[in-house]
């Protein structure tokens, strides 16, 4: 049996740690059961030396066997139909589970993104602000609706929501407590700190390679 393989930089700068979105796919692993090995690319010329695999020179990429994936959205929902922890087997669920875990991309990060990317560059994100208000107060409402996105529980939808609401200006901008309470709910996962852990230490062991042949 092949194992699932998630593939990531050797190394990042510590601002990023923690973030470098291997850790979705790490934390679905976890959640799932799913057996799996990290291996990695140079930091160095990440723009280009990954190109066949990721043609944005990007990661995470996934290897299953004969199935390869880029984009961390298509290799959570290729890991959430291995299980049915991460995505509901019958219908509705599911099309619950999956409208979520899309809506994670493309109505809250597609915007938090930029606005975060702007903030951390010193440029102006003030004509982004309205929107990232609406996205957030809407997100806010549903969470003060319910404690779980689809399905009444957990699922790959919430891996991807809280991921994504996390991001430290992201739960600042503004009090939302339904958000704030539901991202500290879903990170108290077992998981979500497992696959955290080993990410944070997959860097610093890194630093220690870089410090000795300095």
């Amino acid at each position: 049996m092949n194992t699932l393989t998630i593939w990531t930089l050797d190394w990042v700068p510590r601002g990023p740690r923690g973030f470098v979105r291997d850790l979705r796919l790490r934390w679905a692993c976890e959640e799932a059961g799913i057996p799996y090995e990290v291996r990695t690319v140079a930091f160095e010329d990440r723009a280009t030396n990954h190109l066949a695999q990721q043609p944005f020179g990007q990661v995470p990429f996934l290897q299953d066997g004969d199935v390869e994936l880029f984009e961390s959205g298509a290799g959570l929902l290729h890991l959430a139909r291995k299980s049915e922890r991460l995505m509901p087997r019958d219908p509705a669920g599911e099309a619950q589970a999956l409208q979520w875990t899309i809506a994670a991309l493309n109505s809250i990060e597609m915007v938090t993104v930029p606005w975060w990317f702007l903030k951390i560059s010193g440029e102006p994100n003030e004509k982004l602000n309205g929107w990232m208000t609406s996205r957030l107060d809407h997100i806010e409402r549903v969470l003060g609706e319910q404690e779980w996105l689809a399905a009444g529980r957990f699922t790959v939808a919430d891996l991807l929501m809280a991921d994504v609401l996390r991001v430290p200006d992201v739960r600042a901008f503004g009090k939302r407590p339904a958000t704030e309470a539901y991202v500290a709910r879903v990170t108290d996962r077992p998981a979500f700190k497992k696959a955290y852990s080993e990410q944070i230490a997959q860097f610093e062991a890194s630093d220690r390679k870089r410090s000795a042949g300095a």
